[in-house]
């Protein structure tokens, strides 16, 4: 009898200790390498807002960091991660319009071509 006060103890022991949020090192990676490809597509923060946005709430992250607000730092490295993926996406699709735009052009081209030929 003596041992189930010791065994409730040590599982409100352990559910302490899960309670607890572990630093979200793995997240700001992720982040971070979101970030870095967003930038190699080309995207500014002049031309993309998302991207002014992710950087902003990545340096919250990493303030958030310092102070060991590690469930406010996920989250706001997880916004962050969210928004880099939204501006290069953004970018990825200008840029496609813009390819496509030039093979229409071609298109009507080659069509006009075909059509003055006949």
């Amino acid at each position: 009898m003596t041992l189930r006060p010791l065994f409730a103890a040590m599982a409100v022991m352990a559910l302490v200790g899960c309670a607890a949020d572990p630093a979200p090192n793995e997240q700001l990676r992720l982040t971070e390498r979101a970030l870095e490809q967003a930038a190699a597509v080309g995207a500014t923060t002049e031309d993309v807002p998302e991207l002014k946005l992710a950087e902003g709430k990545f340096a919250q992250a990493q303030a958030d960091m310092t102070t060991q607000a590690f469930k406010d730092a996920r989250m706001q490295a997880e916004q962050a991660e969210l928004d880099a993926r939204l501006a290069e996406a953004k970018v990825l699709t200008v840029k496609s319009q813009e390819k496509l735009n030039v093979l229409n052009t071609r298109i009507t081209r080659l069509r006009k071509q075909l059509g003055d030929a006949q």
